[in-house]
């Protein structure tokens, strides 16, 4: 398998990362893409008036980078994303640096499912927890 893993190769246990800056072009781009023109996202004057005091990147934004592991690391490309519970933390904003790590928590063989950890930092801080169900490619099938 190209850059990815069969369901024979994993243990629990294994990890993978993914860093992203977060830019205002990121925000306006996924606004756009989504849909989700809140201001607290796209209008600073509006989001000094929030709890925030600035403006924050979309929550499914930083959300996306668990794709992004899940899509092309681990287990990576041929992986079918079947789940996510997703709990949002903190803000992220302009400038941070989202840091997202998959960690294998669970195997079921018999399904060729994984169980992951999947976590979203900036710094120390949470900004995202959960755990994502994946199908994952077998050399048997």
């Amino acid at each position: 398998m190209t850059n990815g893993y069969f369901l024979e190769d994993l243990t629990t246990g294994m990890s993978a990362s993914y860093g992203k800056t977060i830019t205002d072009a990121d925000i306006v781009l996924f606004a756009g893409v989504s849909g989700d023109t809140n201001p607290v996202h796209l209008d600073q004057e509006f989001a000094a008036k929030t709890p925030f005091k600035t403006r924050i990147a979309h929550g499914m934004l930083s959300a996306s980078f668990i794709s992004t592991v899940i899509g092309t690391k681990l287990p990576g490309p041929g992986a079918i994303y079947m789940s996510q519970n997703l709990r949002f933390k903190a803000p992220v904003k302009i400038g941070d640096t989202v840091q997202t790590t998959c960690t294998i928590t669970e195997i079921i063989a018999e399904k060729r499912r994984i169980v992951l950890s999947t976590i979203c930092k900036v710094g120390d801080t949470v900004v995202i927890e959960g755990d994502a169900l994946i199908m994952v490619p077998s050399r048997g099938k």
